[in-house]
Formats: C-alpha cells, structure tokens, sequence
C-alpha cells in the first residue's frame, strides 16, 4: 500500500504543475508519452506476435489520430476510418492464419478507438476558457474515486460488484468512491470554479464516478481476456499507464459531451 500512495504522489506531483501552468499546450505534450505508453501497453496485451515495425507504425497512427481529435476534430471519423480499413487489411496480407489475421484486425482496430480517440477530450476539456478548473473538477471526480474505492473496498468490502470480471471490485468501495469523488468535486467547485452550479456538480461528479467505474471494468474484461493481471508495471502498485486512466478513457468524453451544452453548467 506505502508503494501505492508514493508513486501516487509523485505522479501527481509530476502533473499537476504542468496541468496548472502549462496551458492547453502543456496538456497535449502530458498527454503524448502517456497516450504513447497506454497504446503500447494495450498492443502488447491485444497483440503480443505484432512485429515491432508494425507496432511502431501502429503507435504513430495513435499518436496521429488523437492529434487530428484534438485540432480538427471534424476530420476525425475520416481519419478513424482509413486507419481502421489498414488495421484490417495488413493483417489479412501479412498474416498466413485466418484466424490470427481476424483477431489482430478486430483488437487493433478497437484500440485505435480505445485509447487515442478516448484520451483526445482531456485536451480539449483543457482548451476551454475555464480549461484549468474543468481538467482538476474531472481528475477529483475520476482519480479520487478510484482512491476512495479501493481504500473502502480494503477496509469495509464485502459484497462483489461484478465478480466475473474484477473479483476484487466490492460494492461497498464503489460507494466510498463515490463519497470521495463528490466531496472531492465540491472541493474543486469552492477553489477553482464558484460560478459552477451545485446541483450540477454533485450530479455530474457521481455520474463521472460511476462511468469511470464502468471505465475500469471494461479494462479489467480486456485483461482478463488477454490473460493479463495488469497493463504493464512502470508504477509500482498500480500497474501499468492504462491500469491508471482506464477510468478517464471514460469520464473524460462524458464531461466533453456535457460541455456541448454549457448553460446547464450555469448557476
């Protein structure tokens, strides 16, 4: 657990400055080598036989696709789908199995979704006048609800949320996160955004919650398909990159979505 907390900390002792002083740009340069990594992790699981050229190839489009979500972003289904047709199509070439070919096409093609196309709204929410405010409202209803979850699920979890996926989810630590991730909101609201309406930040921050609960499942389904326990192992007591923001892949274009009608954000 002393692990967990301090490579916890350092991260975010790493990207808070950057979220703070860096501006849009800076969140694009943050976003880039986590984008890279998470991909990579994700490639590894879904497709360990990938040749490293076509894995580096692969990791570019990533990187290329999220940048198009992120400065045009009604280019985006055009791009995705080019880069979906040659998902399927270099495999079926390249590969003499069937079968091989078929499950590479399907996996690739899901992470260039997955991962690059999900994490682009974290940059986008950081564009916006209140970009600062908005970016720490979704990390305090997204991170401290994974925090509260899994100290409530330590200390008081009993009843399994959903065991075929994540034995260890319990439902009592998804309500603790849930108290942690609204009071954490609350928080933010009072430092950072005082013209944000009440009602609507409680509400939005239990709904950001429950979808970055839905956010880890989901990535606990793919490693447990993949037959992996985590994502990759450059944070101690936490896993890999993806086992991180598994959550935000989520809540990130959900609050993205809510801000496409801004007067409900009003007071």
């Amino acid at each position: 657990m002393a692990t967990r907390i301090i490579a916890g900390l350092v991260g975010l002792a790493f990207v808070v400055p950057i979220l703070v002083w860096g501006g849009p740009t800076g969140v694009w340069w943050l976003m880039l080598p986590f984008l890279v990594i998470a991909l990579d992790e994700y490639v590894r699981m879904a497709a360990p036989e990938l040749p490293l050229l076509e894995r580096v190839l692969y990791l570019i489009a990533g990187v290329g696709l999220a940048a198009v979500g992120v400065h045009a972003t009604p280019m985006l289904p055009i791009v995705l789908a080019l880069l979906f047709m040659a998902c399927v199509t270099v495999p079926m070439f390249a590969r003499p199995e069937v079968d091989l070919a078929a499950r590479q096409a399907v996996r690739l093609g899901f992470g260039l979704v997955y991962v690059p196309v999900l994490m682009a709204p974290l940059a986008l929410i950081r564009m916006q006048p209140d970009g600062m405010a908005l970016i720490f409202y979704l990390l305090a209803s997204t991170w401290l609800g994974d925090t509260g979850a899994y100290f409530a699920g330590r200390a008081f979890g009993k009843t399994p949320l959903f065991p075929r996926v994540s034995p260890k989810k319990t439902r009592e630590g998804v309500l603790g996160g849930l108290l942690l991730a609204v009071a954490g909101a609350a928080l933010i609201k009072v430092l950072l955004a005082p013209d944000l309406s009440w009602p609507v930040v409680l509400v939005l921050a239990a709904v950001l919650d429950s979808a970055g609960v839905v956010g880890d499942l989901v990535e606990s389904m793919l490693k447990r398909a993949f037959g992996v326990k985590d994502s990759g192992s450059i944070m101690p007591g936490h896993g890999g990159i993806l086992d991180r923001i598994d959550s935000l892949l989520f809540t990130g274009p959900l609050l993205w979505a809510v801000l496409q009608v801004r007067p409900l954000l009003a007071p």
